[in-house]
């Protein structure tokens, strides 16, 4: 339960309920620490008193008389983000722009009548439209990461529409960053720069592909590095005043930015003339996590996305009654950690 800025507790609360006839309700075998879950941590964002989180897996327990696809037993994946599942916008995947709900919506972001899913079941509405069946042989560990994690790193990507032969860089190389790595060298990307003030984060994008970009003059480098016309993509997984500019500085003329990064500040200074000059695409969205696994289970079937590396993500494991130190871990982000998942069943 998310109490207020810095204040995470493990408490008994009332049990998940079948919302309707088309819900479901999940028991968790895995739940997740996202980086957005940083934001409350840090700043009271005008919501308190909630069950947070928006990353699990786990198996269905119980389903309402008009779920048609999902059965007691199956392992599924829950999607962070949750749509109406009758709207346009939905039927198409893009369930962030839900008709139903504008403002979008997802688990554990502080409305009270969709609780997170840091907890030991989770209750999911239209259940055909929200849920995916895990692959026979797919781990949980990956499972959680396909939630939201790196399907925001490929929508990320897509959204940067990489093709072969791109130069990328990628700013900021936190769990969701260093699979944007992934996802940009997925789709052909031919030199794929990583941009981090921490220097681990830097080396474990380079042990997945990418060319470490460190010291002082990042910009230099990089534009050294394409005899002066900087990056095709820039996708930016941090996101903020310094990254923003960063990226426009980053890019080549007629280059694309893709950003995906969650801020805490609610404005940001935009150098406008250095993107007009430049005739830069910039492209920014909350993913739709349905519209992103169809593309991804694809890519770790064919092996263009090595299951290995994404599943590796996680460094860390904890019980969920071990919550609020887990948190305390995870903003403190010592060297080599990545991804918490957490064991809701302790």
């Amino acid at each position: 339960m998310y109490r207020g800025p810095g204040e995470i507790h493990y408490e008994d609360i009332p049990d998940a309920r079948l919302p309707d006839a088309h819900g479901a309700v999940v028991k968790a075998t895995v739940c997740s620490i996202c980086g957005t879950d940083l934001h409350p941590y840090h700043t009271d964002m005008g919501f308190n008193n909630y069950c947070i989180g928006h990353e699990a897996v786990g198996e269905v327990v119980e389903v309402g008389a008009e779920v048609r696809s999902f059965a007691k037993g199956d392992r599924v994946l829950i999607p962070a983000s949750i749509g109406c599942g009758r709207c346009k916008p939905c039927l198409s995947g893009h369930v962030y722009l839900c008709d139903s709900y504008p403002n979008g919506r997802a688990y554990g972001q502080g409305d009270p009548t969709i609780p997170g899913c840091q907890a030991e079941a989770i209750a999911v509405t239209m259940a055909d439209n929200n849920l995916f069946l895990l692959p026979e042989g797919m781990s949980d560990d990956l499972g959680i990461m396909l939630t939201d994690n790196i399907a925001t790193a490929w929508y990320c990507a897509r959204r940067g529409r990489i093709e072969p032969g791109n130069t990328v860089a990628v700013i900021g190389l936190g769990s969701v960053g260093l699979q944007a790595v992934m996802a940009a060298l997925a789709m052909g990307a031919e030199r794929v720069f990583g941009l981090d003030l921490l220097e681990d984060r830097r080396k474990d994008a380079c042990a997945i592909g990418a060319t470490d970009v460190g010291g002082e003059d990042v910009v230099a480098r990089v534009l050294d590095a394409t005899d002066g016309n900087g990056v095709d993509v820039v996708l930016d997984a941090s996101g903020g005043r310094v990254t923003t500019a960063l990226a426009i500085d980053l890019v080549k003329r007629g280059g694309r930015i893709s950003q995906i990064g969650v801020s805490e500040q609610f404005e940001i200074p935009f150098p406008i003339l250095g993107a007009l000059f430049k005739n830069v695409e910039f492209h920014t969205g909350v993913c739709s996590v349905q519209a992103e696994v169809p593309h991804l289970m694809a890519a770790l079937a064919s092996g263009k996305l090595d299951a290995g590396q994404v599943g590796g993500i996680i460094t860390h494991r904890m019980n969920l009654s071990d919550g609020a130190e887990a948190y305390r871990l995870f903003d403190s982000r010592p060297d080599g950690l990545k991804k918490i998942v957490l064991d809701p069943t302790r």
